[in-house]
């Protein structure tokens, strides 16, 4: 917008927990000059951020404390004065602490060499480099397809003698912390040596060039990003050329092309020219569409059609692994007394909950807890877990990111909330942790911006150093997730692109990069809501995995006899006072989540001059076990209760329990 002010910068009190600490360690260990004393003068000259030397001594005072830091305190005294990251950064620029500085500046992780496609001779040797920019340290992956290779951990790839089974795509993840980038495809083709030798040349493949990446039609609104991409692989490097209506595009020579403020100018057909020494080829054309502005996210089933589904290069996974069980809790909060209602939460939990028991997961669906109740379903879940038990937990609803830790909030949180209404997802971890779980999956649909009206800085003890945490958040840190319209129901995005990949026997890390990489082709919600994957996953683990047989142990007898108990239904009956006029009525229990009971009504039999005949329920017998704490009564629409699959099968008349 013409005239718009950039944003202020963020004060150093909204600096995350993690960045905090480290920001203190450095200043504490500083040389002389450069330490956090240096840093107080030096600030003391900045008239608003002058400190006492009684606030000096309080920071001093803070070596007696065990875990004390005088930088930390004067970190959060300057903070509390309005210093914001920008000062900060200029105060460290004066001292001259570059360390300091990288961690407010860390330079993004840049692709300087990119492996090239090469085609050998079996029994030749191979090296394929991948070289990377970034910051503070660089970890490289390298995967044949999809799948890892094994000691393949530094820039150069060699493979010796090789062989037509070494033959196919490679690529490099470098990766620094939680940021990561792909390198590009290399493709390696092993000649046949006896083909060679009954005359044929020794010319490269026909087929030297392939484009592998297309660029994608778009939807965009005006004043958002346009971003097309190409790629191709070839033994020759590849070059590039983009074309808009066919016309030459200025400044088009590379994969990509972006436009970072579209207007209807920018509407029209684009493609790529893809060349190198020996051929050229063009990609598929993609018409982008530039719309007026809006305010929803909707879209039909039509609008989704073609992205995600498996991915054509698939591999098995060469080691398998066991669980000694398998245990998911599944919370869906949408009914919120104080907050915006939500929808897909409903159908997201019940999606998963079915795909999940094709995977023998002992599943526990809630949908609707307050505080106290979500407590005790963790509690709950957490008497299911055990050493080796693979543990799962799902949450759809409201929820908020602060100083690194995840909160869910109960349907019953006031306005505003804070940490001590809420769960701490990272709390729920250790306590996991405790469990000797052999695998932890943390899948958060919920928003991840910074709850303002809460300064709470949790403390919490260290997470165990484990192998066996993933983390799938359904956004970004600071960024909102989204729901979808579709014939009527809603879905969360997240959810969306999941079930199409959740039956996948591919370690969990690589079916949750499929999920990433499909959302990143909804125009929907590009630059709007991006799956954020952390992991400190070492083995090739999956939800695939068997069950290791140990239904005989005690543990195993007492994890089974709690997960039933907690799904106990009364048998169907047709009670005798429900006879009247000669018609008899059954009254029989379903359920679609673990907390909400099904009572319908069936006539079984009626005389033949009746035609018409309806049943209500309204009250239960005395006789009949049943807690019924919430109840609702008469004809229940599918408008009402929003799921799509309550009529299958099922009486006309219903009643709801909330258990």
């Amino acid at each position: 917008m013409a005239g718009a002010q950039p944003a202020a910068p963020p004060p150093i009190s909204r600096l995350a927990e993690p960045l905090l600490k480290r920001l203190s360690d450095l200043l504490d260990r500083a040389a002389p000059g450069r330490g956090w004393r240096d840093l107080a003068l030096l600030a003391g000259s900045h008239g608003g951020l002058r400190l006492s030397p009684q606030e000096l001594e309080q920071c001093s005072l803070q070596v007696l404390e065990p875990d004390g830091s005088p930088s930390r305190s004067l970190l959060q005294l300057l903070g509390e004065r309005g210093c914001t990251v920008l000062d900060l950064r200029e105060l460290l620029q004066a001292l001259e602490h570059n360390e300091a500085l990288q961690c407010l500046s860390p330079p993004s992780i840049k692709i300087a060499v990119e492996p090239e496609s090469q085609a050998v001779f079996p029994g030749q040797m191979v090296k394929l480099n991948c070289l990377a920019t970034g910051y503070p340290l660089l970890h490289y992956q390298w995967f044949k397809q999809q799948k890892e290779i094994p000691r393949g951990n530094s820039p150069e790839l060699a493979l010796n003698e090789v062989n037509p089974d070494d033959a196919g795509f490679y690529i490099c993840r470098v990766n620094s912390g939680f940021s990561f980038v792909f390198s590009q495809w290399a493709q390696l083709t092993v000649r046949d040596l006896q083909g060679a030798s009954q005359g044929s040349s020794l010319d490269l493949p026909k087929n030297q060039l392939y484009i592998c990446l297309h660029p994608q039609s778009q939807n965009l609104l005006v004043g958002e990003t346009l971003v097309l991409q190409c790629g191709a692989i070839g033994i020759s490097s590849p070059q590039y050329q983009w074309f808009k209506d066919g016309s030459l595009l200025p400044h088009g020579e590379k994969k990509s092309y972006m436009v970072s403020c579209v207007d209807v100018e920018h509407q029209g057909t684009y493609w790529c020219r893809v060349y190198n020494d020996l051929e050229a080829q063009e990609s598929k054309k993609a018409e982008v569409i530039v719309g007026g502005k809006s305010i929803a996210v909707e879209c039909s089933e039509e609008d989704l059609t073609g992205i995600g589904g498996p991915a054509d290069l698939m591999e098995q996974l060469t080691e398998r692994h066991f669980a000694v069980d398998k245990v998911a809790l599944l919370i869906g909060n949408m009914s919120y007394c104080r907050h915006p209602k939500l929808k897909a939460p409903l159908v997201d939990v019940y999606e998963l909950t079915n795909l999940l028991r094709q995977l023998d997961f002992k599943v526990v669906s809630l949908l609707d807890l307050t505080e106290p109740e979500m407590r005790n379903a963790v509690d709950e879940f957490l008497l299911l877990l055990d050493k080796g038990v693979y543990g799962l937990l799902y949450y759809a609803g409201h929820g908020y990111e602060n100083y690194g830790n995840s909160f869910m909030v109960p349907i019953d949180a006031p306005n505003p909330y804070r940490a001590a209404n809420c769960l701490c997802v990272q709390n729920i971890l250790k306590r996991m942790q405790a469990k000797e779980t052999g695998l932890n999956v943390f899948l958060l649909d919920m928003c991840r911006k910074r709850n303002e009206y809460d300064n709470t800085i949790l403390i919490l003890d260290a997470l165990k150093v484990t192998a066996n945490i993933v983390f799938g958040y359904a956004t970004c840190q600071g960024a909102e997730a989204f729901e979808i319209q579709q014939s009527g129901l809603a879905n969360g995005i997240f959810m969306k692109f999941l079930k199409e990949h959740l039956l996948e026997d591919k370690k969990i890390t690589v079916l949750l990069d499929g999920v990433a990489e499909d959302m990143g082709k909804c125009h929907l919600t590009k630059g709007k809501q991006a799956l954020e994957i952390r992991s400190s996953l070492s083995e090739k683990r999956a939800l695939t995995d068997p069950i290791q047989q140990t239904g005989t142990s005690a543990e195993a007898l007492a994890r089974n006899l709690q997960w039933a108990k907690a799904h106990e239904l009364p048998e169907s009956m047709c009670l005798p006072r429900l006879v009247f006029a000669g018609v008899q009525i059954q009254l029989g229990f379903a359920a679609e989540f673990s907390n909400v009971m099904i009572v319908y009504t069936r006539i079984v039999k009626k005389p033949p001059e009746i035609t018409v005949c309806k049943a209500y329920v309204t009250d239960f017998p005395l006789d009949l076990d049943v807690d019924a704490q919430r109840i609702k009564q008469g004809d229940t629409l599918y408008e009402e209760t929003g799921s799509y699959l309550l009529f299958k099968g099922l009486a006309q008349t219903l009643l709801f329990i909330q258990e």
